[in-house]
């Protein structure tokens, strides 16, 4: 007796389990417009850019390569600004620009600011450098003043002082996250 005839052998009086009917009651998914965009956007390798600064140099307002920048939002401070402009406050976050096409650099200012307001950061320097050897002269420069007064989390910025880059370089200042101020309300309230 070989090892089929054992098993069959075995098995022999074993009947098939009978199929129970049951009613389909799933509910076909309808395939809509918005579905199809979704799972599109789901597989997609490339992720959907949520960076809203300008790229297009029909918008610049091109500056001089030695020329200051500065910006205040309505509501700062004059005195904050003052010691925005005179270096006075610790630069938390650092980016350098230098050797950046315009779409590097439109992407790295976003991420920049993105992160320091996630690690609430409130003052950062961004070196763009003067542009004095570039076609057209001041490019990033120009790109980066108007950068940063299109990101509303920016209150204000200036050109830095020598020390950190003079024209070449920007202070930032940044709005409080909200847990920057709850930090401050619990702090101030009375005791």
């Amino acid at each position: 007796m070989d090892e089929f005839d054992e098993f069959m052998k075995e098995v022999g009086d074993v009947q098939p389990l009978k199929q129970v009917k049951k009613a389909n009651i799933k509910k076909e998914q309808e395939v809509t417009p918005g579905l199809l965009a979704r799972k599109q956007a789901a597989v997609s390798e490339l992720p959907i850019d949520t960076n809203f600064l300008t790229s297009e140099t029909d918008f610049i307002d091109f500056v001089l390569p030695n020329d200051p920048l500065g910006y205040k939002k309505d509501g700062v401070q004059e005195g904050v600004y003052k010691k925005l402009r005179q270096g006075k406050y610790s630069m938390d976050a650092r980016l350098d620009l230098h050797h950046h096409t315009v779409e590097q650099a439109r992407k790295a200012v976003f991420e920049f600011v993105s992160d320091c307001l996630r690690y609430d950061i409130r003052t950062g320097i961004i070196v763009h450098g003067k542009g004095e050897r570039e076609e057209p002269r001041a490019l990033l420069k120009s790109y980066t003043n108007k950068w940063l007064r299109e990101i509303p989390e920016v209150l204000a910025f200036h050109s830095a002082l020598r020390q950190n880059g003079g024209v070449g370089a920007v202070y930032v200042l940044l709005k409080k996250s909200d847990n920057e101020k709850n930090k401050n309300r619990l702090a101030n309230r009375p005791k």
